[in-house]
């Protein structure tokens, strides 16, 4: 089945001659764009593109329905700026803050599908800690916010959650145990600890103390998961880490559940400013669609 974002990878694929560019243009992988080409190819029963290894051209055949496809588009964009016009969403600037780990994974494709519907809305992200974000929304110096583990009286769409867990060195003592088996804080903050804090004031010191414990020997802090799960694999300690965060490559490393478990959650919060807006109240609606 053709859809209409079959067409606008046609037409993307078309203008920059490539299909990995076309595809980050579209919010997909290379494999997903060059998949979705080849059935909507196969629906046609025609070429549309000539494949070689310097470019990807358009073929005599593909050439009307790429017009055609453009037209239907430009179409299609005329009447969704009639409707923004109609529901003040012609023009306008949407300021959204997050933490790291959520700007740079979860919001990227759904706000690129966002301005593909609404050109005229501009959304600047800001990058900040969870604490940055929370006085960025009580000071309306942003229009919309993720926050974590958010109240329940804030009215806060969840984007998302996961477990954090424990993550340990492949050569360690504790990682000798069944996976299935959880390890206690009490039990991870008595080794060798790398601090990681991901932006957050949530993190393995904070959870730590929230269950009357100290991290007995924090060997180093820094911002980035990544950078934790690279120096525990070293060797140099033990960490907590969200389960979102482990990398693909878990060689050298053993993570498990923690006993008791513990998880965060991260919601969408709007502003006072936010709530009055149409712009702000169309992206939260986009994002409550998205997931």
């Amino acid at each position: 089945m053709m859809n209409l974002s079959h067409w606008r990878l046609m037409v993307a694929v078309a203008d920059t001659g490539n299909i990995t560019h076309a595809a980050e243009q579209s919010g997909m992988t290379q494999s997903a764009a060059s998949q979705a080409i080849t059935r909507l190819e196969s629906t046609l029963g025609l070429a549309l593109f000539v494949r070689s290894r310097q470019q990807v051209r358009v073929t005599a055949l593909g050439e009307p329905m790429l017009e055609h496809a453009r037209a239907m588009l430009a179409h299609l964009d005329a009447i969704r700026a009639l409707v923004d016009d109609s529901h003040g969403l012609r023009h306008g600037r949407l300021r959204l803050g997050s933490f790291p780990s959520v700007i740079s994974t979860l919001l990227p494709p759904m706000l690129r599908d966002f301005q593909l519907r609404h050109p005229g809305i501009e959304v600047v992200s800001l990058e900040g800690t969870d604490e940055e974000v929370e006085a960025w929304l009580a000071d309306d110096a942003i229009d919309l916010g993720v926050v974590l583990n958010p109240a329940p009286g804030r009215q806060a769409l969840l984007l998302g959650g996961d477990a954090w867990v424990a993550l340990v060195p492949g050569t360690h003592e504790l990682a000798r145990r069944a996976t299935s088996r959880g390890i206690t804080l009490a039990e991870l903050a008595a080794q060798p600890f790398i601090l990681a804090t991901g932006g957050c004031k949530v993190n393995g010191h904070s959870l730590a103390r929230q269950a009357g414990l100290e991290l007995a020997d924090v060997r180093v802090t820094v911002r980035d998961w990544a950078s934790a799960c690279a120096l525990v694999r070293e060797g140099m300690g033990v960490s907590l880490v969200p389960e979102s965060s482990l990398p693909d490559n878990l060689r050298g490393l053993r993570h498990f559940p923690l006993d008791p478990g513990i998880r965060r959650e991260f919601g969408l919060v709007c502003s006072a400013r936010g709530q009055t807006s149409p712009a702000a109240q169309a992206l939260r609606e986009h994002l409550a669609a998205a997931i």
